[in-house]
């Protein structure tokens, strides 16, 4: 089974949705998920948040973060997936924000991504650094490949 299929078949085990905040990735994620039949079940959309200023007005991330630490910094992250879920009224949100090139962004090298996941009912979150090598393509899937299996392992418990 791939991560899409078997993060949605957990969602709809436990009766929750999922909305998703991607900027490096495009909609690569929301893709993935969406190519899985039935995945409307748990798969509620989201957005793609790709300028920075996008990343406060779309996916709820505070605007001094974004000013103090920029859009790829583990607590833009976090606030993206958080914000995601309680602005989808989701149970999940899931985020990705990075660097996919050709040129390093702000002092962050190419390849620098991370990926969030956060439980709106809780507040709890998760999330992960990844430093990818690869063309601009490359990174890009390995970060949406990344996120997916960060949720099913969260879901998993």
């Amino acid at each position: 089974m791939n991560p899409a299929a078997e993060v949605l078949a957990a969602l709809v085990r436990r009766g929750e949705s999922l909305a998703t905040a991607e900027s490096l990735t495009g909609g690569l994620i929301g893709s993935m998920l969406t190519t899985v039949p039935g995945s409307s079940a748990g798969y509620l959309g989201g957005v793609i948040s790709y300028a920075t200023r996008l990343k406060s007005t779309l996916a709820g991330v505070d605007a001094a973060t974004l000013a103090t630490v920029g859009p790829v910094a583990e607590e833009s992250a976090r606030q993206m997936a958080a914000g995601v879920a309680r602005i989808c009224a989701a149970d999940w949100g899931l985020a990705t924000t990075g660097v996919a090139g050709p040129d390093p962004q702000d002092g962050h090298p190419v390849g620098e991504v991370y990926v969030a996941v956060a439980h709106r009912g809780t507040q709890r979150s998760w999330v992960e650094r990844l430093d990818v090598t690869g063309d601009r393509q490359t990174i890009r899937n390995v970060a949406a490949d990344r996120a997916l299996n960060l949720l099913l392992r969260v879901l998993e418990g």
